[in-house]
């Protein structure tokens, strides 16, 4: 069992930045995905980010790449999502997630991720 907690989330205006955490607590495998993911009201949840546990490699949605960074911190068991440049159209609810499968890659469907915190609002007022 995992069980995430993300927090930072808060209102900024267009073209600033925030940084969202990621608690998670359990046991985390060196194979395990650590990812991001957002979601407006009445859409499906769409992949932003993501990071290999172990190796650090990272992967990113087009939509965000050059703008957001995401970073493990494997001694605090923390994942986060630098967000810089923020757009009107980046708003949305922020969740952490954890694919536990052992990957060559990853994957950016929501459904193959196991574990998933409770959400965190970023609102970008433009």
């Amino acid at each position: 069992q995992v069980q995430l907690v993300e927090s930072g989330g808060r209102m900024v205006q267009a073209g600033g930045s925030l940084r969202l955490s990621c608690a998670a607590s359990g046991r985390i495998f060196g194979w395990y995905t650590m990812g991001w993911f957002r979601q407006v009201t009445g859409k499906e949840r769409q992949f932003v980010a993501a990071i290999r546990w172990s190796a650090a490699s990272t992967y990113y949605a087009d939509s965000v790449k050059g703008r957001f960074t995401i970073s493990g911190d494997n001694a605090k068991n923390t994942v986060y999502l630098q967000m810089n440049s923020l757009k009107p159209e980046d708003m949305a609810v922020y969740y952490c997630a954890v694919d536990t499968k052992i990957r060559s890659g990853y994957s950016s469907l929501a459904r193959e991720y196991d574990y998933w915190g409770q959400g965190t609002q970023v609102t970008v007022s433009s």
